[in-house]
C-alpha cells in the first residue's frame, strides 16, 4: 500500500517544520534573554533597519511613533508565552 509511505513523509515534513518553526522563534526572542547591554545592542539595529526601511519607503509605519509600547507588546504577548 503506498498510502503508509506517504503519511510517513507527511509527518516527517510536519515534524521538520515544527521544529524550524521553533527556530524561528527561537532566534526571534534570542536577544531579549541575553545581557541587558546585549539585547540593547541588537534593538538598536532592528529599529535601525526598520527606520531605514520607513525612509525608503519599504515601511508603512514609521518604528518610532510607537516603538516602546510594541517592544512592551512583544515581551508581553510573545516573550513570556514562550519562557
Amino acid at each position: 500500500e503506498t498510502s503508509a509511505p506517504k503519511n510517513m513523509s507527511e509527518d516527517m515534513n510536519r515534524k521538520a517544520t515544527i521544529v524550524m518553526e521553533h527556530i524561528i522563534q527561537a532566534s526571534d526572542v534570542a536577544h531579549s534573554m541575553q545581557h541587558w547591554r546585549i539585547y540593547c545592542k541588537w534593538n538598536e539595529k532592528l529599529f535601525e533597519e526598520r527606520y531605514r526601511s520607513f525612509l525608503s519607503g519599504q515601511e508603512e509605519e514609521d518604528p518610532s511613533d510607537r516603538w516602546f509600547e510594541n517592544e512592551i507588546g512583544f515581551f508581553d504577548n510573545y516573550v513570556i508565552p514562550l519562557a
